[in-house]
């Protein structure tokens, strides 16, 4: 074992390989308080990806309703109840992580789900922790709730999935930071599902061998956004570049949503990977909760977001998600609008703080009508 340092846990960490950060990393921003569930990114990813023999129960993209939803089932409660306690000191980890934590002759703690396990892709949808009583919706709050975890493959700096691969098969893109199967390689021996945490490696029964989300690296290397990110509906994705934790760019809107104004968070960071795909909390939940699935941060990240609106460089890069297909690497703020702009410096999206509204005379008095719809 190797030690790296993982800026998400804020300490070293034993990892199989010597740490070496991509040129550039890929990274998303998905924001949880804007996720309708409509399953467009689930389906454009479906119907782009996995839709062969053999993929059917593969989807490298969906949507959970947490507390209770899950694919494949119980993923997540079952590998924290192998890692055991979690704990934090403030913003440093002082748990064991999965690699950490592993058992002699293993190089990753893990389990490998059974096949029963992805029959049921929207097992707890839209299922609310606690029951409204009769009445209570007319006494304003009430302690339910429920929200919806969009996920994908973390591209993580320390993919676990890479480290227990037996014959080396997985592999990190220097150039984005992109994890992919060298299929030519895999052998089936499924060391790689049962090693990521998030359950983001999938295994063909067809062909044998292993698949998982490659990050849209064909849309990616020509500048645009991956399908889910474009296909949207709720405009609650932003895909980009992470700099490094030591050299973080402020007109980077990841790097700011990321790094600067941390209103984005990594899941369940106390593993070890380090993933790359941040959420912003929703801000509604109970804090226990978000804590054990985001780490220590999250009530400043909540106050951030809940500040937004008052906040005109944050606000701005929160108004980039789904307004443009192009990937945007740089930003900023002028005239109550946030401007973006691509690698090459080009503009590709100036979104506007308040939408325009024209209102239409209701008598046109050219045509000599009445309008009824004058918006």
């Amino acid at each position: 074992m190797a030690t790296v340092y993982n800026w998400q846990l804020k300490r070293d960490m034993a990892y199989l390989y010597e740490g070496q950060r991509p040129k550039r990393q890929i990274a998303y921003v998905f924001d949880t308080n804007k996720c309708i569930e409509c399953q467009t990114c689930t389906v454009a990813c479906k119907t782009t990806w996995t839709s062969g023999k053999g993929q059917e129960v593969m989807f490298w993209n969906n949507v959970e309703t947490k507390p209770y939803g899950c694919y494949p089932l119980r993923w997540d409660l079952k590998t924290l109840e192998l890692l055991g306690e979690q704990s934090w000191e403030g913003e440093t980890y002082t748990g064991k992580t999965v690699f950490e934590a592993a058992p002699p002759g293993e190089r990753v703690l893990g389990y490998r789900p059974e096949v029963e396990d992805y029959a049921s892709p929207n097992l707890g949808e839209d299922v609310i922790a606690g029951l409204v009583e009769k009445g209570a919706f007319f006494q304003g709050v009430h302690q339910v709730w429920m929200f919806y975890l969009a996920r994908i493959c973390n591209h993580c700096t320390y993919p676990a999935c890479l480290a227990a691969c037996p014959r080396k098969a997985i592999y990190k893109r220097q150039e984005d930071g992109i994890v992919l199967i060298d299929q030519s390689r895999c052998r089936g021996y499924r060391e790689c599902v049962k090693a990521c945490p998030y359950k983001r490696v999938f295994f063909n029964m067809v062909t044998r061998i292993s698949e998982k989300c490659i990050g849209c690296y064909p849309l990616v290397e020509q500048g645009e956004q991956p399908r889910c990110v474009q296909t949207c509906i709720g405009k609650i994705r932003l895909q980009g570049w992470l700099s490094a934790p030591e050299a973080p760019r402020r007109d980077n809107p990841i790097d700011y949503l990321v790094y600067v104004r941390k209103v984005a968070l990594p899941l369940y960071p106390q593993f070890g990977l380090e993933p790359n795909v941040y959420y912003i909390p929703p801000v509604h939940v109970p804090r226990d909760f978000l804590v054990q699935m985001f780490g220590p941060g999250v009530d400043a990240a909540i106050a951030a977001y809940r500040a937004a609106k008052d906040d005109p460089e944050l606000l701005g890069a929160l108004l980039l998600f789904g307004n443009t297909p192009r990937i945007v690497t740089s930003y900023k703020v002028q005239d109550q609008q946030a401007i973006g702009y691509d690698e090459a410096g080009r503009e590709v999206v100036r979104v506007p703080f308040q939408e325009p509204v024209y209102i239409r005379p209701y008598f046109d008095a050219e045509r000599g009508v009445y309008r009824h719809n004058i918006t």
